[in-house]
């Protein structure tokens, strides 16, 4: 059974296309392990969160490939986190927003960075 955490994770986590649509054929072929390895390869994605995604991807559940898909996910996954990473933000609180992130899922930093940066960018728009 996998975590609510990795699967929110390996949702929020972007990789190239082109990184998914190799997963999906190392799989495909049963090479599962190198599969993994490939999404890990330059997403920044743990052991367990990448076996997750290639779960999903082999599902036929799309990943993100942008920060901006990444926040749409988020938004539709947990709706109530974004508006707390809304509410540090507004309050210029950005690296209590990063760790909040964290803590509430398993993305690098990194990756809670460019995350909460895209949706600072995003508010700055409105």
């Amino acid at each position: 059974m996998t975590s609510t955490k990795a699967r929110t994770t390996a949702l929020i986590t972007p990789v190239e296309q082109g990184a998914q649509q190799e997963a999906q054929a190392l799989a495909g072929e049963g090479r599962t392990a190198k599969a993994v390895r490939r999404l890990r390869k330059d997403s920044g994605l743990g052991l367990d969160t990448a076996s997750v995604a290639l779960d999903l991807l082999t599902q036929g559940q799309a990943l993100p490939t942008t920060y901006s898909q990444a926040l749409d996910a988020l938004r539709h996954l947990d709706a109530p986190l974004v508006a707390e990473l809304t509410d540090l933000l507004g309050s210029g609180r950005r690296d209590s927003a990063i760790k909040l992130l964290r803590e509430r899922t398993d993305i690098d930093l990194a990756g809670g960075y460019h995350l909460v940066t895209e949706l600072s960018g995003q508010l700055g728009a409105q």
